[in-house]
């Protein structure tokens, strides 16, 4: 008899697991998070900092930006660089005489724009310079859920996607100026105001979730990749160590009654 209720409480444990699997597997949708530490371009006069997370899902982005310490009223742009080494610049070239790194210097490494993050309206490429749709503070947090291209999120995913945010004040006079001369981009602007400030390679998240308030990147390279398949796979295992335990105790008592 106890072998028979084991052989049924196992059959069913199986089944609940299964059941349980089954439809996070099917129905949830794979997601994975980055984030990345933004480091100062030193050779620009940068001393501030920064933080970015994004979680995707498909083609949809959640992405979150904090920064520290930059000029303070006026545009910086801010883009999800693609297609390149996946790295910082660090070596500064003469600009008007001047040791500095332009945003055609760092492309190598860096590469070209996948994803424009405005604060509002397009976000591909396309809206690269439109200086009226970034943060203008100096210190500021950035939160905004986007479509982006399939390139972006294969890039986040090789380790070859770079968030920049732009403009810089290298000679300290609170503006932007043609101390490095103008902007390889656009010559109307000064080249501080599309140089590189900030700069840092996405890599998979160790954090369960992008955070709400204040946060570092921390150390670690822990990707958060099919969160709803692993998640049924949890409950599912956590069902069925239940369902055994419960066996295991119902025979105990029926030996204790025998005996």
């Amino acid at each position: 008899m106890i072998r028979k209720l084991l052989a049924v409480v196992g059959a069913s444990g199986c089944a609940l697991g299964m059941a349980m699997i089954a439809p996070a597997s099917a129905n949830a949708a794979d997601s994975w998070s980055f984030q990345t530490a933004l480091n100062p371009i030193v050779a620009n006069k940068v001393s501030g900092t920064g933080a970015s997370w994004i979680t995707v899902t498909g083609t949809t982005a959640e992405v979150k930006i904090q920064v520290n310490g930059l000029l303070n009223g006026s545009p910086h742009a801010q883009h999800i660089h693609i297609d390149a080494q996946g790295q910082c610049p660090t070596a500064p070239q003469q600009h008007n005489g001047l040791p500095s790194i332009t945003v055609a210097d760092g492309a190598p490494f860096y590469g070209t724009i996948g994803t424009s993050l405005t604060n509002d309206g397009d976000t591909s490429p396309a809206a690269a310079l439109a200086v009226t749709q970034y943060p203008t503070a100096g210190s500021y947090t950035y939160a905004r859920t986007i479509q982006v291209d399939p390139s972006v999120v294969a890039n986040l995913q090789k380790g070859t996607a770079v968030l920049v945010v732009h403009g810089i004040d290298y000679n300290g006079n609170g503006s932007y100026d043609n101390v490095l001369g103008a902007s390889e981009l656009d010559a109307s602007l000064p080249a501080e105001a599309t140089d590189p400030a900030l700069c840092g390679k996405y890599e998979p998240m160790q954090m369960a979730a992008v955070p709400d308030g204040a946060a570092d990147t921390g150390g670690g390279s822990t990707a958060i990749s099919g969160t709803g398949s692993q998640t049924g796979i949890a409950i599912g295992a956590a069902g069925l160590l239940a369902v055994a335990g419960a066996a295991t105790i119902s025979a105990r008592r029926r030996r204790s009654e025998q005996d």
